[in-house]
């Protein structure tokens, strides 16, 4: 049997304002604990981290953590230690947020940073700035109209 359709409101396009204010918080928190927290682990040793963006599941049970190490370099270690530590941050993090639930912890290694990198290459490329660029002389817009 089929479903009816439902004729209610659309599914919203992003976050909710709920889920950015909890993330917005956790992430606050996140940083914190990230500063003051000694690791033993060597692949956290010294190592400075970013929290750029959390991004709450809808039910704010379970939080995607997106970080970016110090330099950028060896982030692939720094998330996988960070994961395996997750769920002493979820205990640290429940002492320090006032939710009903704290939510599991998920890293990954924020790509944006990377991505601005290589679009700033892209429109350093001479082929590419001609392209952007207007030549001298040719004016095709015309201002007497407005």
């Amino acid at each position: 049997m089929k479903r009816p359709i439902s004729r209610g409101r659309p599914a919203p396009a992003g976050p909710s304002q709920r889920q950015l204010r909890a993330g917005d918080l956790i992430r606050h928190a996140l940083v914190e604990i990230l500063h003051e927290e000694d690791f033993a682990d060597p692949e956290l040793e010294a190592v400075s981290v970013t929290v750029t963006q959390i991004r709450m599941s809808p039910d704010l049970r379970n939080a995607n953590c997106f970080v970016e190490p110090l330099g950028g370099g060896h982030a692939s270690q720094v998330v996988k230690a960070l994961n395996r530590h997750a769920k002493f941050l979820r205990g640290r993090l429940g002492r320090m947020i006032d939710m009903k639930f704290t939510p599991a912890l998920k890293f990954h290694h924020d790509e944006s940073f990377d991505e601005a990198t290589r679009m700033s290459r892209l429109f350093d490329d001479p082929r590419v700035r001609q392209d952007i660029e207007a030549p001298k002389g040719d004016d095709t817009h015309d201002d007497s109209d407005a």
